[in-house]
């Protein structure tokens, strides 16, 4: 019998991830999150026993979505700097893939960002726990970059006397960055070329 309960859990969890990268942590509440699961209220906290430890395993699901995509991607045989760009272009095309269409290169005005950069943001500060899930999923984050570099590095297709790690931090911060531009610029072609200008700077 605990196999359907496994099923209904993963489900909850997927569904919670949505609500909370629609709306953030504080602003989606336990009537949300009953909405969004198709949970009695009584069922999330039995099973999950609080809107903060949904959070957590949420949020967790999520780094494993994006860390799966990023490791296949960066494990890949495309040339590193295809990679890095293909990345870029993931998060610009993420932006405007999501809310209303405004005039055509210019996002609309629902886009989520990225759950971890929006956590960091409102939780991070707060939550020792959750400040150590993210910090964790960063150093995952940059082990795979920095191989990915390391790799280009001895197929020629970066310089050699870069510092992998160095560059590995500056391709998460333009992630990171192209996340949160892209809630304010809210046009395409500015993305694009910053995407340009980072991967130039390789």
């Amino acid at each position: 019998m605990a196999r359907p309960r496994k099923f209904d859990e993963e489900r909850a969890v997927d569904a919670a991830m949505e609500a909370f990268w629609t709306a953030g942590y504080e602003a989606t509440s336990t009537q949300d999150l009953c909405e969004a699961t198709g949970l009695g209220r009584s069922s999330i906290y039995n099973t999950f026993k609080s809107k903060r430890d949904l959070f957590e395993r949420a949020l967790a699901r999520y780094m494993e979505y994006k860390n799966a995509e990023l490791a296949a991607l960066m494990e890949s045989d495309l040339p590193v700097r295809q990679k890095i760009r293909t990345q870029f272009q993931r998060v610009i095309d993420e932006e405007f893939e999501r809310g209303p269409e405004g005039p055509e290169g210019v996002a609309g005005t629902e886009g989520r960002g990225c759950l971890v950069v929006n956590t960091a943001v409102e939780v991070a500060a707060r939550d020792h726990e959750i400040a150590g899930d993210l910090t964790r999923d960063y150093r995952l984050r940059l082990a795979v970059i920095r191989a990915a570099i390391e790799s280009g590095q001895r197929d020629g297709d970066i310089a050699r006397d870069k510092d992998p790690a160095a560059l590995a931090h500056f391709v998460i911060a333009t992630i990171a960055g192209l996340k949160v531009s892209a809630r304010v610029t809210r046009q395409r072609s500015v993305l694009e070329m910053t995407a340009d200008a980072a991967l130039a700077a390789l």
